[in-house]
């Protein structure tokens, strides 16, 4: 065992330093994006304002060349009043602003491109300093796991085959939660808000001109806005936690998450409850929902099914769930030699899930034949107890 614990020793030292140097070349590459990103973002503010000045001039050289055909017009009629020269010097002024006019409107054009431009490129750099971000985080959480107690991490690499690194696992999928909730925010909400603080400079523009028609509706489309905004950021939300998990419990929970499945992607589902239902600790009532997500995400996702069936027993001392779909299965005797696909993947996960609850998961699929998950929780352990 000494020995063993020699190599391990040495091979992990040698991962940690390979994992260091790794680890400070992303963060020169996201230091070097983030400078881009400042650049860019304080370039995109010069546009944007250079853009704005640029659209009142035009409006206002809009205006005096309106009035300068209005002027060029009654001088040329009324030859009493006014002179040959009045109305040489009123066409050479209509001439001019209309040259203005075609100037400071190419400019406006160049500039809109020039801003469209701009802004796609500090999405770019944005979602690539994103991505090295994320490959820095589980850096860290590997060197941080490697870094432990070298004899925690014997016992873990010894227990391998059977636990598959759960605690490993376990922090990485919540490094990639946090990572997934960023990007709902950032691409979801964060953009609506961004959106509507130009809209409303817009309106704020607008009520200036007093041109208070287009002004309603510009505010009837941001209120379309807000509340579109609204809906993901609840979405969000039930995403992290459903609150009617601890209002109402699993089963209404679990009956709206089937409907609002349904209704999203036009999969049939149907739900069937026996037995008495009795609520659990919330951490275990949580799991269970969560369970059920991952494996109706993997129907819809991989199974190509139309009709999912979920259906939940309550036992004295057990809760068993049946996910059953008609999609196009597989060799359910594979997940096991085929963890690390991402076809396969999830379904690893739900049972490791299970594992750390104490409860067991089955899976009886073939090719053609779709797919039947049944789970079987105990609900009278010592570790259900609060």
């Amino acid at each position: 065992m000494d020995h063993l614990t020699v190599d391990i020793n040495r091979i992990i030292k040698n991962a940690i330093a390979v994992m260091e140097d790794s680890k400070y070349q992303i963060y020169e590459i996201c230091e070097s994006a983030r400078t881009e990103l400042d650049s860019l973002e304080q370039e995109l503010e010069n546009v944007l304002q250079e853009t704005m000045k640029t659209i009142d001039k035009v409006d206002q050289l809009e205006q005096d060349y309106r009035r300068a055909r209005i002027r060029l017009t009654e001088v040329s009629r009324d030859f009493v009043k006014y002179k040959e020269e009045d109305i040489k010097t009123a066409y050479e002024k209509a001439t001019q602003i209309q040259l203005d006019l075609m100037v400071y409107r190419e400019k406006e054009s160049y500039l809109k491109a020039r801003r469209d431009d701009l802004q796609k490129r500090v999405r770019n750099v944005e979602n690539s300093i994103e991505r090295a971000e994320t490959i820095a985080s589980q850096i860290n959480v590997v060197l941080e796991y490697l870094a432990g107690d070298l004899n925690q991490v014997t016992r873990i690499l010894e227990s391998a085959k059977t636990r598959h690194l759960l605690g490993l696992k376990i922090i990485l999928a919540q490094e990639e939660e946090r990572k997934r909730i960023a990007r709902e925010i950032h691409d979801g909400p964060a953009q609506s808000l961004a959106n509507i603080v130009l809209r409303t400079e817009i309106a704020e523009r607008m009520l200036i001109k007093q041109e208070f028609v287009m002004v309603q509706e510009e505010l009837v489309d941001l209120k379309g806005q807000v509340r579109s905004g609204l809906e993901e950021i609840r979405k969000i939300i039930f995403n992290l936690r459903p609150m009617a998990l601890d209002d109402l419990g699993l089963v209404p929970t679990l009956r709206k998450f089937t409907q609002d499945f349904e209704e999203k992607t036009k999969i049939h589902t149907v739900f069937e409850l026996t037995g008495r239902e009795a609520r659990m600790p919330s951490a275990m009532e949580a799991a269970i929902f969560r369970l059920v997500q991952e494996a109706f995400t993997n129907a819809y996702k991989h199974a190509s099914a139309s009709h999912i069936i979920l259906e939940i027993n309550f036992r004295p001392e057990h809760i068993s769930l049946v996910i059953q779909d008609n999609g196009v299965g597989f060799r359910s005797d594979w997940i096991e030699q085929d963890a690390g696909n991402n076809t396969h993947f999830g379904l690893v996960g739900m049972r490791e899930r299970i594992e750390l609850i104490e409860g067991r998961m089955d899976i009886d699929s073939n090719p053609g034949q779709g797919t039947k998950i049944m789970i079987d929780i105990p609900t009278t352990s010592e570790s259900r107890k609060e």
